[in-house]
């Protein structure tokens, strides 16, 4: 029997799509804070986080803001009026800023790791201890100057596995993001342990999230 994985849809900017998915095992809905083509204010997020309620046969997705380089009083000010359960950071945040999440804003914190689509930057180790204990999830991404991440571009998924063996051994979940799509979802599952994926681009077409899309993928990744 394989264990449960799970599904984060990211970039959502529209009530009437999101509606669309509410029959769906989703776990996480994603919100672009950072400077994206899907980017929302706390104001639209505020009326996403409250459709996610009308969820039906499975329990709400959590709802995660996506920032790159965030202040925490800028952090602060957004959750006030989009009461976020995940704050997905995608830049160079310190551990110390992790941790003031954490304890000030009592939310949970995925710390992302930009990975390049050749080669690994550095030592698993030597990125990721100094957020051990302070952060509730490692993402792996396809490293993106611009944005931070969002490419639509995988990275070499060979890298997957020493980051996978030191998370388990620490007891923290492994997501993966970076060029997902229904196609492609099935093999990185059949050969690489990891406890979760993350998709936006993906599943879009024409630069909007398409509900067939969403289903199939979600299929592959629950089956």
């Amino acid at each position: 029997m394989t264990e449960k994985k799970y599904v984060k849809i990211c970039g959502l900017q529209s009530v009437e799509v999101l509606k669309s998915m509410i029959q769906l095992p989703i776990d996480y809905i994603g919100f672009v804070f950072a400077t994206s083509k899907r980017q929302v204010n706390a104001e639209q997020a505020s009326i996403l986080i409250q459709t996610l309620q009308e969820w039906e046969d499975y329990p709400a997705p959590q709802s995660v803001g996506v920032f790159v380089n965030p202040t925490l009083k800028q952090l602060k000010e957004i959750v006030e009026i989009a009461p976020l359960d995940v704050i997905q950071l995608h830049g160079q945040e310190s551990p110390e800023l992790c941790r003031q999440i954490k304890e000030q804003l009592h939310k949970q914190v995925f710390k992302v790791v930009s990975l390049t689509q050749t080669d690994q930057p550095q030592p698993v180790e030597q990125q990721l201890l100094p957020y051990k204990g302070v952060v509730d999830a490692f993402l792996l991404d396809t490293y993106d100057p611009l944005y931070g991440g969002g490419s639509g571009k995988t990275f070499a998924w060979d890298q997957i596995q020493p980051y996978h063996q030191w998370t388990v051994q620490q007891g923290i979940p492994l997501l993966v993001a970076g060029g997902l799509t229904p196609e492609n979802i099935s093999s990185l599952l059949d050969n690489h342990l990891l406890e979760g994926v993350d998709v936006s681009s993906g599943v879009e077409t024409d630069g909007i999230k398409d509900i067939m899309k969403i289903t199939t993928f979600v299929e592959r990744v629950k089956a």
